[in-house]
């Protein structure tokens, strides 16, 4: 199993940067995860960094499961193809057509609308929290 995350924007350093590296470490344990930041809102792009995995875009109005239902979902997906995964976050206007249109599944990471920054910090936490759930372990703060 293999997580891509691609997102608009840079997260420079902060407290934003650092929990992102916290939970992307964390999941390093687990699987591969890599996060790839992209300049603009560029679809084609998108789907170019996306090719060859199953495509969730992430969009307040997609399905928005529960901690365990994410695990769940994870799973399934991970089984799928070559098991590699591509998380999708647009930019401050949301997702090209043709990304959402291409996507596998749509998932909300929440019904509030979530800047850039703070949505890679909750995917990364929430990628972390299904490894452990799907693994059977303790969550460890």
């Amino acid at each position: 199993m293999k997580f891509r995350i691609v997102a608009v924007g840079r997260v420079k350093s902060g407290p934003e940067k650092d929990l992102v590296d916290e939970y992307m470490g964390r999941l390093k344990r687990y699987c591969a995860c890599e996060l790839v930041e992209l300049k603009h809102n560029d679809g084609e792009r998108m789907l170019r960094e996306a090719s060859g995995a199953t495509l969730i875009a992430l969009d307040a109005a997609g399905e928005a499961p529960d901690s365990r239902g994410f695990a769940r979902l994870i799973e399934r997906y991970a089984s799928h193809g070559k098991g590699v995964i591509a998380f999708v976050i647009g930019g401050a206007e949301g997702l090209p057509a043709q990304v959402r249109q291409a996507a596998h599944a749509t998932w909300s990471l929440s019904a509030l609308t979530l800047p850039h920054r703070l949505a890679r910090v909750v995917l990364a936490e929430q990628l972390y929290r299904a490894m452990t759930i799907l693994r059977g372990e303790p969550y460890d703060k």
